[in-house]
């Protein structure tokens, strides 16, 4: 993210703010940024003295503008980072006052996870002024695999693309998750190698055939036996292959599948910036709203709801998740 390198990128040059307030959905660049000041603003022996790490359940406002308003001990400034300070959300506009007038040789780091600064409010136009506001925003599904591809990039490594979207099908939208298990085929692969799905079989231990990726695929062709394979598979592996996950997925393909059927320009360009999907996924859908008409589709929505509820022990006398698939997979084909 070009916004994360630059301000990393001022940090490393020695332009440096006095407050970070970093908000919003996604941990995973609030965690970098606060990480990165954490390691690199303060020599080490500087920073037994000058540096501290609070904590928002443990602390008030008045707590963490006491330690701000501290001078620096034999050293040019002092780290004062607040983690998980979305705890203090009630009470974090009182932080105003020393944001109009923050101390020069403190730098304040607020982590304010999964939450929003109102931007018509006092304080977030007074960090504004005297320091950097970061929100970090979820990626939408068809980001992600470019953004694994990217991240690897920068590592030295390259991936397939079936492989960026295995990844993106398994671990979701959750870059930290997404980065550890980066950082594992990393670990074990050479440096320059290109990652297959058979790497992230062997390693990671998502199946190359056996995932919701293509049983949505097998499903979207009306290929049963590959379908049925599939979901045998998932009966005999179900700690890795939980029912509620592949209902989710599957629920999002066709009521995707549903906005697809609405739309009066099924030109791929049109059809990937509609449904947010990544154009590789646009021929899925073109062949899925072949087999499965707008009516259909509506009734599969409707027991993929339906089957949700059983999977979660509404209504199911106790069946078994792997009789569950393959009254799902009946009842979709």
């Amino acid at each position: 993210m070009e916004e994360v390198r630059n301000i990393i990128k001022d940090i490393k040059n020695g332009t440096i703010r006095p407050i970070y307030f970093l908000f919003g959905e996604e941990p995973y660049y609030i965690d970098a940024i606060s990480s990165y000041i954490e390691k690199n603003v303060l020599a080490e022996e500087e920073k037994g003295f000058n540096q501290m790490v609070l904590y928002g359940k443990d602390v008030s406002i008045d707590d963490i503008v006491g330690n701000a308003k501290r001078y620096p001990m034999m050293a040019e400034r002092q780290v004062v980072i607040v983690k998980e300070a979305q705890h203090l959300s009630r009470t974090i506009e009182q932080l105003v006052d020393y944001a109009n007038n923050p101390q020069p040789t403190t730098v304040l780091v607020v982590c304010y996870k999964y939450k929003k600064l109102d931007k018509r409010k006092k304080l977030y136009k007074a960090i504004k002024a005297s320091g950097i506001l970061f929100e970090s925003k979820k990626l939408y599904e068809n980001q992600v695999s470019e953004w694994i591809r990217k991240n690897l990039q920068s590592r030295g490594y390259s991936i397939s693309h079936k492989g960026a979207i295995l990844l993106t099908e398994y671990l979701g939208t959750d870059l930290s998750r997404i980065n550890n298990e980066l950082e594992k085929l990393q670990f074990v692969l050479p440096e320059k190698s290109e990652i297959t799905p058979a790497d992230i079989e062997t390693h990671i231990g998502i199946s190359k055939d056996y995932n919701n990726f293509e049983l949505k695929k097998a499903i979207g062709e009306r290929n049963v036996l590959k379908a049925t394979r599939i979901i045998n598979y998932f009966a005999q592996n179900p700690k890795d292959n939980p029912l509620v996950l592949t209902v989710s997925l599957l629920n999002a393909f066709f009521t995707q599948l549903l906005q697809y059927h609405g739309l009066n320009d099924h030109t791929p360009k049109s059809v990937a910036s509609a449904l947010k999907i990544s154009p590789y996924f646009v021929g899925e859908f073109q062949t899925a709203a072949r087999n499965y008409p707008m009516r259909k589709v509506s009734g599969i929505v409707s027991h993929l709801r339906e089957m949700d509820l059983k999977g979660k022990g509404v209504g199911s006398n106790a069946i078994s998740h792997a009789d569950l698939l393959k009254e799902l997979l009946v009842k979709i084909i």
